[in-house]
């Protein structure tokens, strides 16, 4: 399976928000690609937002099992995900830099060959400071 030069991927994602007692799930079917640098794995996308403005997002997986979700854009962010670890990171606004944290609960990844297939789960809390802003569940899957 050589993942050098990319591959193009359907992706199916899966994200279920609860905050202040409050929950919203959004589904997404997306064009993507997957690709192998060195021992790192990486599936890119691009999110439609609200207004229709269109967000890069790389998930990146790391060969020691962490994954990062980057988001680009006006509004930048790199989560950073490594199971039952809290993980301090930042959002970058129009209005500045924001310090934010996960808290990891459930990590999951897997891909397989022929044909290229694969999911991610992610069961994460996330922070403002000390403040919990939510609970966040994000599945992904991919095939080729």
């Amino acid at each position: 399976m050589d993942l050098s030069q990319g591959t193009p991927v359907s992706i199916q994602l899966k994200t279920v928000v609860d905050q202040a007692g409050e929950q919203k799930s959004f589904y997404f079917d997306l064009a993507g690609q997957i690709v192998k640098i060195g021992d790192t794995l990486y599936i890119r996308y691009r999110e439609e937002q609200e207004d229709g403005e269109e967000v890069p997002v790389t998930i990146k997986v790391e060969p020691d099992g962490k994954i990062q979700l980057i988001r680009a854009g006006e509004m930048r962010m790199r989560l950073k995900f490594d199971y039952q670890e809290r993980l301090d990171t930042s959002y970058r606004t129009p209005y500045g830099l924001f310090q934010i944290s996960t808290f990891t609960k459930n990590l999951r990844f897997s891909l397989k060959d022929q044909p290229i297939a694969g999911s991610i789960l992610i069961d994460y809390e996330l922070y403002s400071q000390a403040e919990k802003i939510g609970d966040y569940h994000l599945e992904l899957e991919f095939t080729a």
